[in-house]
């Protein structure tokens, strides 16, 4: 098959574009165009130059043809698949999100799905979304969208309730960490090399706060397994190479997740950063310190602002011709998704979609993470169960305030926004009710000029 076409929103993307360019290039059964669309129309002139550089490499099992475009609209005509991956703003808005809550005693791992910067993030998110299923609605309404922007549940949430008849999923690879944990284990408990990739897992529950319930390696029930490893390990933790976390702002020692497993008997499936989120300030980040007990780290904005500038030296660099961007697997599944749903094969994952049924004790509609059965032109949701009641009161909290800050995007209703700020367990646990709507005013002035129409936001 080659002659298929891909739009790519975010198409200026640095890292992520490029991982995905290499698992193109490796993908032999099917080839065709990439049409890159950015904000930034140089970042993506770049990337075309990048491309096809990488489809020309003499590794590269397939060819493609990359090209810029300076329209939504010239991308999206005839797509068969939509990438989205794009930056909600810029990283000074992500600074606002992520510090300026730490003048109020409140810290972020991460910053963008729960927790004051997830929620502030959503507000200049959804109305971006919501332009791109208008978009989509107009020029490739039958085309496959596959969206890595985060908040994720909320940005594929938003193309549903834009465009009803949209065929969107979220990618994550969060999940993804447990069965390479689980693979470490078996190597120490019983010495034998296991690929994750066979390790089957039944998860459930919503983006970046994922469970699961069941996980198998062939014949052999893995549940047990973890339980002894999360209490032998519950203090020191687990990592491949260890202190990584002390190193790796993105790594942890798995001591979040081990402490959970101790509270709930259930396996949380994202990284620790993510997961500390979701709780309470005082469970994991009350303060600096008590991360490092936890062992992970609190991620700054100024690393990933000196990354940005790395990684556009290294565009350059790369279309230039003076170094190659090494094709090998990226780890991430959306060129097998496409495989499948070309109808060149089968394939079971973990997406965020629409809950049909698939997972119970939650609202329908709502986007929550299960695994999915993907073939040609077709993704089946595999009904995954129901969270134990404690644990669903969690998700439960979380997706109700991703409900209402939809709501206040689509309302335009600025104090509904505030109720989902405050009831956020993160904020709720630290702030009194006057102190966090001083912190969301001040969060809001930091984000105005990205929230044209919505709140007295102003175009720039």
């Amino acid at each position: 098959m080659n002659n298929v076409k891909i739009a790519y929103i975010g198409g200026g993307s640095k890292g992520w574009a490029w991982k995905f360019m290499a698992d193109l290039a490796l993908e032999e059964s099917f080839s065709g165009e990439v049409r890159l669309y950015d904000i930034n129309f140089e970042a993506a002139k770049t990337n075309e130059i990048i491309g096809n550089r990488i489809s020309m490499q003499k590794d590269a099992k397939s060819k493609w043809r990359y090209r810029a475009v300076k329209e939504i609209g010239e991308a999206l005509e005839g797509a068969d698949f939509i990438i989205i991956s794009i930056l909600p703003g810029t990283f000074d808005e992500m600074e606002v999100d992520v510090h300026l809550p730490e003048k109020y005693g409140i810290y972020q791992a991460v910053g963008d799905t729960p927790g004051p910067g997830g929620v502030i993030r959503s507000l200049r998110t959804i109305p971006i979304y919501m332009e791109f299923a208008e978009a989509i609605k107009k020029y490739a309404p039958s085309a496959w969208v596959i969206n890595y922007t985060n908040p994720m549940a909320l940005c594929v949430r938003t193309l549903y309730v834009t465009f009803p008849k949209v065929k969107a999923i979220g990618c994550c690879h969060e999940v993804f960490k447990i069965p390479k944990i689980l693979s470490l284990m078996l190597k120490e408990k019983e010495g034998i090399d296991v690929d994750p990739s066979e390790i089957k897992q039944n998860v459930l529950g919503i983006n970046h706060f994922t469970w699961v319930d069941k996980i198998s390696y062939k014949n052999k029930d893995l549940f047990p397994i973890y339980g002894e490893f999360a209490e032998k390990y519950y203090e020191e933790g687990f990592e491949e190479e260890k202190d990584r976390w002390k190193r790796d702002y993105f790594a942890s020692a798995n001591r979040v997740k081990f402490d959970l497993y101790r509270r709930y008997k259930l396996i949380a499936a994202a990284g620790d950063r993510h997961l500390a989120e979701f709780f309470p300030a005082n469970w994991y980040l009350e303060n600096p310190e008590k991360v490092r007990k936890w062992k992970f780290s609190l991620t700054p904005v100024s690393f990933r602002k000196e990354q940005a500038k790395e990684l556009y030296e290294m565009s350059q660099k790369l279309a230039k011709g003076e170094m190659e961007f090494p094709i090998k697997p990226s780890g991430e599944v959306g060129v097998q998704i496409m495989k499948a749903l070309l109808g060149l094969s089968d394939f079971i994952t973990n997406v965020n979609y629409p809950n049909v049924g698939q997972m119970d004790g939650v609202p329908r509609d709502v986007i929550v993470e299960t695994n999915v059965c993907i073939t040609r032109d077709n993704i089946r949701p595999i009904y995954a169960g129901k969270l134990p009641n404690d644990v669903n009161s969690w998700v439960l909290r979380h997706i109700m305030n991703q409900e209402m800050i939809l709501e206040a995007v689509l309302n335009k209703d600025l104090e509904l926004a505030f109720r989902a700020f405050y009831n956020d367990p993160i904020v709720e646990s630290k702030l009194d009710f006057d102190t966090a709507r001083e912190l969301f005013k001040e969060m809001i002035e930091g984000t105005k000029r990205y929230l044209p129409k919505y709140f007295g936001g102003e175009k720039d």
